[in-house]
C-alpha cells in the first residue's frame, strides 16, 4: 500500500472511531511503528491529526464544520437510510431541488429509475452522480466552493424566479425547535434560504446528530420545513418536542440494498 493509500486509510478509521492507538493502527494496516509514524507525521503537517498520548486523534476544524470528504464517509449507513426514505417522496415526472451535502448526496444514487424526473442542485457530486442516467439536471450558476464541492449561488447568475421546484431536499448543520434550521457557512445559508422560497414542499434531510445543535447561521424556522427525515438513534426527548410542532418528523427505518 503507497503511503497516500495508507494516510486516506487512516483518516477513514479516524473518521469513524475519532481516536485511535498506534497498536490499533499498525494491527489494522499490517504495517511497522516507524512507517506509521511517517504517515503520522505527514498527517500532522497537513493539520489533518493531532497526537496525542499513545495515539492520534481527529484534528477539530476551525470553524466547526467538517470537510464534505469526512461527512461522505462518518454515519454512513444511516444516511443511506434517510436518502432511502427520501427517495419514497419522490414521484415520476417531479421537479425537485438537491442540496449540497453528504446525506443528499445519496438520495442521487436512489432516484435514477424515476421517469421524467428534473434534478437542480448545487452540488458537484450529484451532477456527477446524475451524469450517466436518463434525469434532467440542472445546476444553479455561482462561485465553486472547493472544500465543499458545492456552487454558492449569485442572482445575477441564475434565474431563480423561473424555477418551479415542487420538492426541495436540503442539508443542515444544527436543528433546534426553538431555532430551527441553521448552517455555518453564509453563502450556503443564502442559498438555501432561497430554494425554501421557492419551493412548495421543504424536506430536511439531516442524521440525529445535528439535533440540538444551533450553529453559526440561520437558515430557517420550524414552521417553514414540511418534513424532517432522520435515522433510529435519534433521542426520544426530541420526538415527543417534535409532536407539538407543525413540522412532520419521519425516522427513516433500516437501509435496504
Amino acid at each position: 500500500m503507497f503511503p497516500l493509500e495508507r494516510q486516506k486509510k487512516i483518516m477513514e478509521l479516524l473518521i469513524v472511531k475519532k481516536v485511535l492507538k498506534m497498536t490499533e493502527l499498525t494491527n489494522e494496516l499490517n504495517i511497522s511503528v516507524d512507517t506509521l509514524r511517517r504517515d503520522i507525521n505527514s498527517l500532522a503537517k497537513q493539520e489533518k491529526i493531532e497526537k496525542i498520548y499513545g495515539g492520534i486523534k481527529l484534528k477539530e476544524s476551525k470553524f466547526g464544520e467538517s470537510s464534505i470528504n469526512e461527512r461522505m464517509i462518518s454515519h454512513l449507513e444511516e444516511k443511506q437510510c434517510i436518502a432511502q426514505t427520501c427517495s419514497k417522496f419522490i414521484n415520476d415526472g417531479d421537479c425537485i431541488f438537491l442540496d449540497s451535502g453528504s446525506t443528499t448526496y445519496q438520495i442521487a444514487k436512489f432516484i435514477k429509475n424515476k421517469k421524467n424526473l428534473t434534478v437542480i442542485t448545487n452540488s458537484i457530486p450529484v451532477v456527477l452522480e446524475l451524469l450517466n442516467s436518463e434525469i434532467e439536471t440542472l445546476i444553479i450558476g455561482g462561485k465553486i466552493r472547493k472544500n465543499e464541492s458545492s456552487v454558492v449561488t449569485y442572482e445575477y447568475l441564475f434565474n431563480f424566479s423561473q424555477l418551479n421546484i415542487q420538492k426541495a431536499f436540503i442539508c443542515t448543520s444544527g436543528i433546534t425547535i426553538e431555532k430551527g434550521i441553521s448552517d455555518y457557512n453564509v453563502e450556503e445559508a443564502i442559498t438555501r434560504k432561497k430554494i425554501i422560497e421557492l419551493s412548495n414542499e421543504i424536506y430536511v434531510a439531516s442524521d440525529s446528530t445535528k439535533f440540538g445543535r444551533d450553529v453559526t447561521v440561520g437558515i430557517a424556522p420550524l414552521e417553514k420545513v414540511d418534513y424532517i427525515i432522520t435515522d433510529q438513534n435519534l433521542n426520544k426527548t426530541f420526538i415527543n418536542e417534535f409532536k407539538k410542532t407543525s413540522t412532520n418528523l419521519i425516522i427513516s427505518n433500516s437501509f435496504t440494498h
